[in-house]
């Protein structure tokens, strides 16, 4: 059973899994002052916010592409941010940071197994309990979850799930009209609306399974996109020569067999965000409705990226190149301009916050909000921190034997996409100087991975060999502050 939750209200969440407590519940926090100004927008009350969280929607390849309603009614009337990221290219530990504003190395959470502290006792008595909306259920938001909460049994599903509806137990099956997730989710929430308080702000958080596998499409959109392939350009179906060992075990070239398999993922997906535009469409139109869409804004972003085909690897996430590592953000809000530096997801939680009124130096985050006119808790961000720790089995998979143990996501021509030892940390450089990716192993080969994303977007070429040494211990040294830092002292760029 998947990790799907409905959630409403202001009061305590209900227990559920061995004490699970939802990030929406009302815990005792330290009071946060509610200041006013392009928060309060043309109303009296704060501003209420919406964040749509889709699963595995790519940029780099396409994965907006299907967006039009999302664009035209987010996008064009607020902001894209060009350059967003994940600090972890994983669905957990990414949504885990998005709730807590924390590099994974803070929130502990690695990876997508209760090893790696997904959902685990440790999670919820500690980062979950100070999630960004526990300040807004002190602030009198009234909040609503529905849909993907982290990644705790199972994928994202679209039929014949459980849901938790607010503690209750609530199975589902295969019917479009009743079941199928995604309309669900909206359907529950344009309740919500009806049914709120106008006396107080809002706040949903809508986490849809698309475009996460099993990519199953709703009814009238299973057609789309039939012609539609992945795209052959960049690092598509290119060696993985002068990489970590994951990266050099794939065959190149593909066989056929992978290449049609990952096209007709590329359609589905495609095909399953449709019903998330419609989403997006149809909540901004209840917003006019009901006199609030210019007192709200609306968040559009995704948990990571995705490959399809880019360094032979068939489809999946997880890794540190670009295709993984930048995600979709639309932003739409008074003061909320487009902005060519680098945002996070971990910038979310301070921004929601700021709009709210929190007052962030009251707030245990590693982001920085990102509101207009000027950032709150930060200076422009030179650089960043992606880290990720792989996943493994101890036996060996059987689709891929040859590779022993400590592998996972494999694939039967013999891929595997996720190991033990895929674990790294990244420095990514984007400013106006340097445009650069500089990455460590912890493997048996302390591998090193860096490119100049100026020259090489794609990042064909590893150029640890070629690159000045200097810069080497520029990137070295930067990555050691980041892999400890904690809070304030990560937006401390003072150091080159």
């Amino acid at each position: 059973m998947a990790d799907l939750r409905i959630r409403a209200g202001a009061t305590r969440s209900p227990q559920r899994g061995g004490g699970h407590s939802a990030a929406l519940s009302l815990v005792t926090l330290l009071s946060a002052l509610l200041t006013c100004g392009v928060r309060c927008a043309e109303s009296d009350k704060p501003s209420n916010i919406i964040l749509v969280l889709v699963d595995d929607q790519d940029v780099q390849i396409g994965g907006m592409t299907p967006m039009k309603k999302a664009k035209a009614y987010i996008g064009d009337e607020g902001a894209t941010f060009v350059n967003s990221f994940t600090v972890t290219p994983l669905c957990c530990p990414s949504r885990s940071s998005i709730l807590t504003g924390r590099y994974p190395h803070n929130h502990e959470v690695r990876n997508n197994s209760l090893n790696g502290n997904c959902s685990s006792l440790q999670w919820q008595k500690g980062p979950e309990a100070e999630a960004f909306p526990t300040y807004l259920n002190k602030l009198k938001y009234q909040t609503f979850f529905s849909g993907k909460y982290l990644n705790q049994v199972g994928n994202s599903q679209y039929y014949n799930y459980t849901l938790s509806a607010n503690g209750k137990e609530e199975k589902h099956g295969d019917s479009y009209e009743d079941d199928y997730l995604t309309d669900l989710i909206l359907n529950r929430s344009l309740h919500f609306l009806d049914d709120r308080s106008p006396q107080h702000p809002f706040f949903l958080m809508l986490s849809p399974p698309a475009c996460h596998s099993p990519w199953t499409a709703a009814p009238q959109y299973q057609k789309e996109f039939k012609d539609v392939q992945a795209p052959r350009d960049g690092s598509f179906n290119k060696p993985g020569k002068d990489k970590h060992w994951l990266l050099r075990q794939p065959p190149n070239p593909m066989p056929n067999s992978s290449i049609t398999f990952l096209d007709n993922a590329y359609r589905k997906r495609w095909q399953t965000l449709l019903s998330v535009d419609d989403m997006v469409e149809k909540l901004v139109k209840k917003l006019d409705s009901i006199k609030e869409l210019n007192n709200t804004y609306i968040f559009y972003t995704s948990d990571n990226g995705y490959h399809t085909g880019q360094f032979s690897l068939p489809i999946d996430k997880r890794q540190l190149y670009e295709f993984d590592i930048r995600i979709p953000l639309m932003v739409r809000g008074p003061g909320i301009k487009a902005k060519q530096a680098p945002v996070l997801n971990i910038d979310l939680a301070p921004t929601i916050l700021d709009i709210a009124g929190v007052n962030l130096s009251s707030v245990n985050v590693d982001g920085q909000s990102f509101l207009a006119p000027s950032l709150r808790n930060g200076t422009a961000r030179p650089y960043f921190l992606v880290e990720y720790t792989g996943e493994g089995q101890p036996t060996s998979d059987p689709t891929c034997p040859k590779l022993g143990p400590g592998v996972s996501q494999c694939f039967p021509d013999c891929v595997c996409e996720d190991a033990y030892n895929n674990t790294y940390a990244c420095v990514r450089t984007l400013d106006s100087k340097m445009n650069m990716q500089y990455c460590e192993f912890a493997d048996s080969e302390s591998y090193v991975e860096v490119y100049n994303l100026t020259s090489d977007p794609h990042q064909l070429e590893n150029i640890v060999k070629k690159v000045d040494p200097s810069i080497l211990q520029i990137m070295n040294q930067r990555l050691i502050k980041l892999q400890s830092c904690v809070s304030d002292s990560c937006r401390d760029y003072k150091q080159k």
